[in-house]
Parts: structure tokens; C-alpha cells; sequence
């Protein structure tokens, strides 16, 4: 009887543990992410939002589909499903009938056009950040095509660099000389261009990789923030109330700028000597709010090399440069307010 009661025991416990894996595995890549967030990021038992932004844009795949594309992924099969494929994951798969993707492609920044043109009001002195202050704001809507990450357990398998380029032409159905083509190769030469000196870069696509990027240069004690919306562009604004992070001091930062791909993809790089600032901004006439935007204010040092609009507001070495707002779905990751809660 001893022994039949200890086979039971054992029995049920592998079962249990086979009801957890095929539990995890049947999981939606939005609660497998949640559950890596969780994992991964350590907020010294501070109580921080979960970020809606970055959870916004987890893939919409269902756990079967999820399961189903990253075995084509491993396969080398998943051009057979593309129609299905783009469709369910949301992605950015026919961009010849968008009719402003040659100016995207060409676009030098986010504040510039193709000539190098840099808009009105991008930068401004550090002294603005002041409430009641009243500065023009540039244009910070994000017109990017909209897409979601793909889940890791399916970008790992995709290829990813220049010299692999005919393979990602025939997953995504990718016509010789075609837009989709320029959009691609654009992309994948800027993430494998050389990081400036003490810079450290990375091209993520996939929520999981940039939570990874943004630890690995910040620790695990993060927040990531973005400009709540685009109100405010192109028109002068008054600005509300206005918190430095980290009590204000300079910092290292992550920043991370959309680029072109049939998923989302984000280019991730370290910016070192920042001030990070979240400010409420106001309608000039009835002084509601109508945004949450963040600014980044730059450290000039003896090495940088600004822009003409830039020169317009820098001052000497050591001190900051120049501010500039984060336009709408760019992300920056610092290390988490010890004060927040």
C-alpha cells in the first residue's frame, strides 16, 4: 500500500508539471511578455506601472498561432503561410500602396526631411523647462506605418543582416528592386553600422530584446517612458508642471527610434551625460492639458558635433546643449526614480 501511495505521489507530480509546460507554452505572447518583465525587471520593491506603451505593442498572435508560425519560423517554411502570417501578426507587408513610404524612407531623423531640414522649435534651451514658459513645439506625431513586435520565440528564427537579405526577399514575398526591398536593406545597414565611440547600439524586434538591451547598459532597476500622444505639434504651447527624473541629474539613458521593417522594430542605443524630464503640456488659450511629453537635454562635450540648429543653442563644453522632445512611440529607459512609488 506504501509503495501504490508513493507512485501515486510521484505521478501526480509529473503531471502537474506537464499541465505547467504545456500551460506556458499555450500562453499569449502579450502574458508571456508580462511574465517576462516581471521576471527580468527588479524596481527595489518600488511599485511601478506595467508599460502600457511597450505591452500595447506585443504581438496580437493567439498562443496556437503564435506556436504554429514559430515552428514555420524553424522550418524555414513560413513564406508558405505569409498571407496569414502578416495578417495575424500586424505587420507592415505591402508598403508600395503606401502612398508617403518613399518620404519615410528618405527621412534623415525625427525632426528633419530628407534634405536635412530640421523643423522650427526642435531644440530649445534647458531654461524652457519652466512652468508657464511658452515654446513652439515641432511636429512629434509618429508617422510610422503601425505594426506589433513579432514574439521572440519567432524573430530568433528570421534572418537579420545585410548578407542574408534574398532570404528575408523570399519570407516576405519581396520583389526585386521594389520599395519593400530599399525599405529593408535601408534598415538593416543602419543597424549594422558602427556605434559612435562609447556608444553601444542594437536593433531589437522584439519587446523581450529591448528589455534585455535596456538592462544590460542600465541594470535591472528601469522604467521606460514615452510622450503620451502627438497634441501640441506645430503650434506653441505652455508648459505645466515639470519633473526631473532622477531628482533632476544627469544620467546615462536608452534611447529607442522606430525604424522601417515589416515588424516593428526599434534601433536601441545608449546616450551617456542626459538630463530625462516629463513635463505636462498645456493649450496655449484655455491652459488644459493636453499631452504628457518627456524631454532629453544633452550634454555638450569636446567631442560633439551639433548640427547648425544645435549650434543655435549650445553652449560650452560641460554644460547641457541642447533639449529636445521625444516624438510620439520613441521610447528612453533610465534607471528607476528611487523615490518612485
Amino acid at each position: 500500500m506504501a509503495l501504490l501511495l508513493l507512485v501515486l505521489f510521484f505521478s501526480s507530480l509529473t503531471v502537474g508539471s506537464a499541465s505547467a509546460s504545456a500551460g506556458d507554452s499555450l500562453s499569449t505572447p502579450k502574458s508571456k511578455l508580462i511574465q517576462y518583465w516581471n521576471k527580468e525587471v527588479r524596481n527595489n520593491n518600488h511599485v511601478i506601472a506595467k508599460p502600457t506603451f511597450l505591452l500595447s505593442k506585443a504581438s496580437p498572435l493567439s498562443a496556437v498561432d503564435s506556436a504554429r508560425f514559430s515552428k514555420l519560423a524553424a522550418e524555414n517554411a513560413l513564406s508558405s503561410q505569409f498571407p496569414a502570417f502578416c495578417a495575424s501578426a500586424n505587420l507592415f507587408c505591402f508598403p508600395d500602396s503606401s502612398p508617403n513610404l518613399e518620404e519615410l524612407i528618405t527621412h534623415t531623423g525625427a525632426f528633419a526631411d530628407a534634405s536635412g531640414w530640421v523643423q522650427s522649435g526642435v531644440f530649445f534651451r534647458e531654461s524652457m523647462l519652466k512652468k508657464g514658459k511658452v515654446l513652439p513645439m515641432p511636429d512629434i506625431k509618429d508617422k510610422m506605418p503601425k505594426r506589433s513586435f513579432l514574439p521572440r520565440s519567432i524573430s530568433s528564427k528570421l534572418p537579420f543582416s545585410t548578407s542574408k537579405v534574398s532570404e528575408l526577399k523570399k519570407i516576405f514575398h519581396v520583389d526585386d528592386n521594389s520599395t519593400m526591398e530599399t525599405m529593408i536593406v535601408k534598415s538593416l545597414n543602419e543597424c549594422e553600422s558602427a556605434p559612435s565611440p562609447g556608444e553601444t547600439k542594437r536593433c531589437v524586434g522584439s519587446a523581450e530584446d529591448m528589455i534585455d538591451f535596456a538592462i544590460s547598459v542600465l541594470g535591472r532597476n528601469v522604467v521606460v517612458r514615452s510622450t503620451e500622444n502627438f497634441k501640441g505639434s506645430k503650434q506653441n504651447i505652455m508648459i505645466g508642471s515639470v519633473e526631473g527624473i532622477n531628482g533632476g541629474k544627469v544620467t546615462q539613458i536608452v534611447s529607442c527610434h522606430q525604424t522601417l521593417f515589416p515588424y516593428l522594430l526599434y534601433h536601441c542605443h545608449s546616450v551617456p551625460k542626459v538630463r530625462v524630464y516629463e513635463v505636462d503640456i498645456l493649450d496655449l488659450n484655455s491652459k488644459a492639458k493636453i499631452n504628457h511629453g518627456v524631454a532629453s537635454c544633452h550634454m555638450h562635450t569636446s567631442d560633439s558635433n551639433p548640427n547648425q540648429a544645435e549650434l543655435t543653442i549650445a553652449s560650452g563644453p560641460g554644460q547641457i546643449k541642447a533639449c529636445h522632445w521625444v516624438v510620439e512611440n520613441h521610447l528612453i529607459w533610465t534607471v528607476a526614480d528611487l523615490l518612485t512609488s
